[in-house]
């Protein structure tokens, strides 16, 4: 099929494709309708109540995530750089969201606090409270940007439409049911999404394996393209390590260094403990017990999505024509956008691989996987506007409904702020070089000012704002020095680029961030031990972290020995790849 033109489309869908995609929506829109009922106060809204089991709360927490990064994202990195990607899900994820669970989602939801910023204001005042509300509430209006313009470009491919009618469209639909029904709209519609997303993809993979003549016939494909265009050796894309292809580093040692520090640690724990979006939806469980388990129940569908994502990008750029030549550095005109990015990869498999009836599944998995994520972004922003800028800062003492409304008006104008940054989005040839740049913004500074003052009684009030400001500072800093972080903005004067280049400024983030906080705390002045109960490690009773029932429950169900069977398996799939 030739590339798409003004008045055509990227794909050729039928009939079929189309009933299969109406259906969905119908039923997106359905559940949003039902949840409304269940909407009578504010925590219904943004916490859906605290009323929801493990397993319902673990499938959403993982689908909040399978959104146009994990699927268009990864897929592109599975194109440019192939096995090296994996580090995103085995480094960069299953090990943060174990010590999520076992460790610090007993804090959260013990102190029964309504978001992450909220637990910073306890711990260390309005300071650090007022940069985390602000921080976090500008990072999702640029992610749901990104969720929103990948939405947008699925509909224009399959429409052909005008990408600003696409967006709107996608807008409407998911501000409709966020609107009605809130998180609980939400979360049910991520596990409906979950299991569509699979079906969906789990054909593109093994069709495209079967097309490709299976593994062996892959690796044999990716041998003989290697190296055209200035695009990563063979051994590079096949061998997971060291990923000197991922991080752009000539060093086999600073690269693990890069993985494990930058992304395993800094940028991985950074994101996953304490960025809102992903624990809200253990907030929303119904028992500490649950809260705990909803991430490590999400750590076993995360650690194969790889095989859905990165997979089907590696087979899209030795069997479509157009991700070859773009991967070997050629323009091509097509794609979502008027030229073929490797964004792109999984609509042109789609296009060759798949029969009219699969192929709208498999449309309907992605715009699924968009909705999931833009959905996450905007009920988590709507949250943390409400409760930690509005209530706190702008009008204190209202009544409940009234915050309900401003939640709901927040939903409408995060929506619009976020079609905005839809288009600063579609800069991006891979959209995982900005994702990474802005979690070492926002979450790598959070993370060490949480961690520290989580297992440091002594840090203080002031030294979590500055902290927090001084990491941020120095992540921005390294960006601009970067070789292309900022893009055009970028001075070069650091050789460093890509993924690599968040890698180091996450590092940065967070090195800055602790030696500050530590010589601050050192010379102001602690809060008394009393008042961190709840709040630190040490000055926690062990009976406020656990549920006492939990030790009657058989062993699949208790925390600990769940996260152990993650974790070894985590750690054959590191050694298999």
């Amino acid at each position: 099929m030739d590339a798409p033109t003004a008045a055509g489309t990227l794909i050729d869908a039928q009939p079929v494709d189309y009933l299969v995609i109406a259906l969905y929506f119908a039923v997106v829109i359905g559940i949003g309708v039902l949840a409304r009922r269940q909407v009578s106060d504010s925590v219904d809204f943004f916490l859906s109540g605290r009323s929801l089991p493990a397993w319902v709360t673990g499938l959403a927490f993982i689908s909040a995530n399978l959104g146009a990064v994990e699927i268009m994202g990864m897929s592109a990195n599975g194109a440019e750089y192939g096995l090296p990607a994996v580090h995103y899900f085995w480094v960069g994820a299953i090990p943060a969201m174990l010590f999520l669970g076992v460790v610090m989602m007993p804090f959260y939801y013990g102190s029964k606090v309504r978001s992450v910023p909220e637990f910073m204001y306890r711990r260390f005042g309005t300071g650090a409270h007022l940069v985390n509300s602000l921080s976090f509430a500008v990072a999702q209006l640029l992610i749901a940007g990104i969720n929103l313009y990948l939405l947008g470009t699925i509909i224009q491919a399959l429409l052909g439409w005008d990408l600003i009618v696409a967006l709107l469209v996608a807008a409407i639909v998911v501000l409709s049911y966020i609107t009605l029904g809130g998180l609980s709209a939400a979360i049910y519609n991520e596990v409906l999404q979950f299991f569509v997303i699979v079906a969906a993809l789990l054909p593109l993979t093994l069709i495209g394996l079967d097309r490709v003549g299976g593994w062996n016939g892959l690796t044999d494909k990716i041998t003989e393209n290697a190296g055209a265009g200035g695009s990563a050796s063979a051994a590079e894309q096949l061998n997971s390590w060291p990923g000197n292809a991922l991080t752009g580093f000539d060093s086999d040692l600073l690269s693990v260094i890069g993985i494990v520090f930058g992304l395993g640690f800094v940028l991985s724990f950074g994101y996953w403990t304490t960025n809102f979006v992903e624990v809200q939806r253990a907030m929303a469980s119904d028992s500490i017990s649950s809260a705990r388990k909803t991430p490590i129940i999400g750590a076993f569908p995360k650690m194969f999505v790889p095989f859905i994502t990165i997979l089907p990008g590696m087979i899209a750029a030795v069997l479509v024509t157009e991700i070859a030549q773009t991967k070997a550095g050629e323009t091509v005109e097509g794609g979502a956008s008027g030229t073929v990015k490797l964004n792109d990869s999984l609509l042109y498999l789609m296009r060759d691989l798949l029969p009219n009836g699969l192929l709208g599944l498999a449309i309907t998995g992605l715009l699924a996987a968009f909705m999931a994520g833009m959905a996450a972004n905007i009920s988590a922003f709507n949250a943390v506007f409400s409760y930690d800028l509005w209530q706190r800062y702008v009008v204190k003492d209202r009544d409940d409904a009234y915050y309900l409304r401003i939640g709901r008006l927040a939903t409408v104008g995060a929506t619009a702020a976020a079609i905005g940054t839809a288009f600063f989005a579609s800069s991006f040839s891979n959209i995982m070089d900005y994702l990474q740049t802005l979690f070492g913004f926002f979450n790598a500074p959070l993370f060490a000012t949480f961690i520290l003052g989580m297992f440091w009684r002594r840090m203080t009030a002031t030294a979590g704002w500055v902290g927090l400001v001084a990491g941020t500072l120095a992540a921005v800093s390294v960006a601009f020095l970067s070789e292309d972080s900022f893009g055009s903005l970028s001075l070069g004067v650091l050789p460093l680029s890509g993924q690599g280049a968040s890698f180091v400024a996450a590092g940065a983030a967070f090195v800055v961030d602790v030696l500050l906080s530590i010589a601050v705390s050192l010379v102001t002045k602690p809060k008394p031990r009393a008042e961190l109960v709840g709040l630190v490690y040490s000055e926690t009773p062990r009976e406020n972290l656990v549920d006492a029932d939990e030790a009657t429950y058989p062993w699949y169900r208790r925390t600990l020995p769940l996260a152990g069977v993650a974790l070894v398996m985590v750690i054959i799939l590191n050694f298999a790849f």
